[in-house]
């Protein structure tokens, strides 16, 4: 049972960005992308949560104290959360298809795409990410995996902003109005 708690949730990461490196290969050619600077921060902030949630040890003693009891619960709790959050991920990955990038890019011929779970949330991508991100933090139990999904939430919203606003001179009265209808990244709520 050891070998579950410890390689679980990693081979699930794995298997997540095996995915995503996968289908990176078929997308359309890109007429306008996000400034290098742009995406090292998003980078950097990235890298500091992983870090944070996958490291065994962390320097600041007070984030490696635990937040959930130490019990078997709260890591299948965590790992169900880490894998739905993938899942919706790469459902949302499928849908989008072509018109996929990893930095905010605006795509020849690019599409809105408004259906599957576009319709749950304008970003599902990043919904799912995040999820993952808690998922995988509760499944530490540990401080630290609360900072590393914030550093998260921070990095993904600052992507955000931008493909919102990208979106909008793109395509104008239709994502606006998309944007009143569909959340950003909580159904209902944000």
């Amino acid at each position: 049972m050891r070998l579950v708690y410890s390689y679980l949730i990693p081979a699930m990461w794995i298997g997540y960005l095996a995915y995503w490196w996968a289908m990176s290969r078929n997308v359309k050619v890109t007429e306008r992308r996000e400034s290098v600077p742009s995406r090292l921060v998003r980078i950097v902030l990235l890298a500091c949560a992983v870090t944070l949630l996958w490291h065994p040890r962390v320097p600041i003693s007070v984030l490696g104290e635990r937040f959930l009891s130490l019990r078997a619960v709260w890591f299948w709790i965590g790992s169900a959360v880490t894998a739905g959050g993938l899942l919706l991920g790469v459902w949302a990955r499928r849908h989008l298809g072509r018109n996929w990038s990893q930095a905010v890019t605006v795509k020849e011929d690019h599409e809105l795409v408004t259906s599957g779970p576009y319709a749950l949330v304008r970003h599902p991508i990043y919904t799912g990410l995040l999820l993952a991100f808690l998922g995988s933090a509760v499944a530490r139990g540990e401080w630290c995996g609360l900072l590393a999904v914030a550093l998260v939430f921070v990095a993904l919203w600052r992507k955000l902003r931008l493909e919102e606003k990208w979106m909008s001179e793109q395509f104008g009265k239709s994502y606006e109005a998309y944007s009143r209808r569909v959340a950003a990244l909580v159904p209902y709520v944000i």
